[in-house]
């Protein structure tokens, strides 16, 4: 069993504001995982994707990437559609460059779309991609299609783990917050494991953080520091069932929440 945990990008306590100093701060904080955040462009030049592959390798730190926000693979527009593929093709070059395992992508939205409309077509896009990742000799990164806490987005737990099924090469990247939030303040871990373990995910990628009620009473997905959800649950959950996983704090408080993170699972058994 092996648990990886870390920041969502580079950790508030690193003086040097760059991914490869960044992953440098991780190790030192005795955390073994680290999220690229390239929520607003893929800005990494592939020279540096190399230099941070090699470090964090040197670390033992484990790399993921989160990609663009701005994506949507069932748009009424053909340009964002190409486009949306774009950046997730650029942010797989990184990713197999540094060595990433897995790219978390938010990746469409229904619109005025049915369901299973948005599913096929999202499903087709992702082929197309990953004939573009096999073409260009990119094998080793997987695309990770992120759980999706507003009702707008594609990515409830079933839509991903079939879309899993139907494409092995593209997985679920589990937000555990998202999960609460959609539920409606509820998220089963046991289940929600259950559910992986028999798609036969040999490692699960996932985000951790706290999330907020608006003014009705309502979960909404605005992050917060780690409370609700609780993580304590899911830790023990992780230990009995002896999941392999990686687990990146998006929390406000990054690297804090991802320590505080840490002595939940060790207090649990876990050993680092």
């Amino acid at each position: 069993m092996k648990i990886f945990l870390g920041p969502a990008g580079i950790p508030f306590s690193c003086e040097k504001r760059d991914t490869i100093e960044g992953i440098k701060k991780v190790a030192e904080l005795g955390l073994n995982a680290m999220e690229v955040e390239f929520v607003h462009s893929v800005y990494m030049k592939k020279e540096v994707a190399e230099q941070a592959g090699q470090v964090a390798e040197e670390m033992g730190v484990r790399l993921s990437i989160h990609a663009p926000y701005y994506i949507n693979l069932c748009s009424e527009k053909k340009e964002t559609i190409a486009a949306s593929r774009k950046r997730i093709f650029d942010c797989a070059d990184r990713g197999e460059r540094m060595g990433a395992d897995a790219i978390a992508i938010h990746s469409a939205y229904y619109g005025k779309f049915e369901r299973e409309k948005v599913f096929e077509v999202v499903k087709e896009e992702f082929l197309k991609i990953l004939d573009e990742m096999k073409s260009a000799g990119i094998k080793n990164v997987r695309l990770g299609v992120e759980t999706m806490a507003k009702r707008s987005q594609f990515g409830t737990l079933e839509e991903v783990v079939e879309l899993h099924r139907q494409v092995k090469q593209v997985v679920p990247y589990i937000d555990w917050a998202h999960l609460f939030v959609r539920g409606g303040g509820k998220v089963d871990y046991g289940n929600v494991l259950e559910v992986l373990k028999k798609a036969k995910m040999d490692h699960i990628n996932s985000h951790f953080e706290g999330v907020s009620k608006n003014k009705s009473g309502e979960w909404v997905d605005v992050h917060a520091p780690i409370k609700d959800p609780a993580f304590e649950p899911l830790a023990r959950e992780l230990i009995k069932k002896k999941i392999d996983i990686t687990i990146i704090s998006e929390s406000p408080l990054l690297e804090e929440d991802s320590l505080k993170m840490k002595k939940i699972l060790e207090k649990a058994g876990h050993i680092f």
